[in-house]
């Protein structure tokens, strides 16, 4: 009896499309989202949505919701998102001459959410401010491993790294950022800290994007803890934002 393998090529197929790719981008912050704001992010109709949404489903891409009448679409969960993400960052980076990055894009690059995680500019500057003061180590298999004093630290914040439950893929792993090009936190702590930052007002989610806006608090705590200043973080890096 043949052994089963895993069907690359079908998953492939569905990302490769254009709209397909923007739909599932969209969706990147773990929200659920209905089918006439996927179809306007992409550029077509409701009907060539509906049947490319069609297609994610039966890919085990998505999942859906339903609420009354309206359908609402999300990622089938995390191991989609981190596929996505990972393929968003290979490829040769941008020529130094370009066109210049639209205002959305730029809020994009500089913090968003990486399904349930923080990501861009600030989401590295944290987790490279995590390891620079020995409260995560980089591990093997992209992990991190949170130390004692990491772990005293998180719970002097609100969050006591005891209580996270592992994941399938560990407690900490090393996500690669699709912009920065640079390892940012996920896995079961980073989203528990990303829940924190919200809790404390230190970050915001936009409501209808993955953009995420640090709060005057929020630049306040990342300068006390890590040395994270905002004009020095916005103009640093290969973009300018």
């Amino acid at each position: 009896m043949m052994n089963q393998q895993p069907n690359i090529a079908a998953a492939a197929f569905l990302i490769a499309d254009s709209a397909r790719a923007v739909m599932l981008t969209a969706l990147l912050d773990g929200r659920a989202r209905p089918a006439g704001e996927l179809a306007y992010c992409a550029g077509v109709t409701a009907q060539t949505a509906s049947s490319h949404l069609s297609k994610l489903l039966a890919g085990g891409m998505l999942t859906v919701e339903t609420e009354g009448r309206h359908r609402y679409y999300r990622l089938a969960g995390s191991h989609v998102a981190l596929v996505l993400e990972n393929l968003a960052s290979i490829g040769p980076r941008e020529p130094v001459r370009r066109r210049a990055l639209t205002h959305d894009a730029q809020k994009l690059q500089f913090a968003r959410c990486c399904y349930d995680h923080l990501a861009g500019r600030v989401g590295v500057a944290v987790a490279c401010g995590l390891q620079e003061r020995g409260f995560l180590v980089a591990a093997s298999d992209k992990q991190f491993e949170v130390t004692q004093a990491g772990a005293e630290w998180f719970a002097c914040v609100g969050l006591e790294v005891a209580a996270v439950k592992p994941g399938r893929r560990g407690l900490a792993r090393q996500c690669l950022d699709w912009t920065e090009r640079q390892y940012h936190l996920a896995g079961p702590l980073g989203v528990r800290f990303t829940d924190l930052l919200c809790t404390k007002g230190w970050i915001r989610r936009a409501k209808s994007s993955r953009a995420v806006e640090v709060t005057p608090m929020g630049w306040t705590g990342l300068k006390k803890h890590f040395g994270i200043e905002e004009q020095i973080l916005r103009v640093s890096g290969d973009h300018t934002v």
